[in-house]
């Protein structure tokens, strides 16, 4: 229950929770953004999720995409 003047705690997701943005992924794999872009558009790449108006990616889907090539 919350109190007059106090500010409620959201919590903190755990770390395989956190999703990854188009430039955290990019930064992971070496490769510039736009050819995450790029590689969405044809289909190729890491699986990637649109949350709103974003493009994110989950970190084990991109670790186990990586462990494929």
């Amino acid at each position: 229950m919350r109190t007059a003047g106090t500010t409620p705690t959201v919590p903190r997701p755990r770390a395989e929770e956190v999703l990854w943005s188009v430039k955290d992924t990019a930064a992971y794999l070496r490769v510039p953004p736009k050819t995450l872009y790029e590689w969405r558009y044809k289909g190729d790449g890491p699986p990637s999720h649109r949350i709103g108006r974003y493009v994110r990616y989950v970190p084990a889907e991109v670790h186990a995409w990586v462990r494929t090539r």
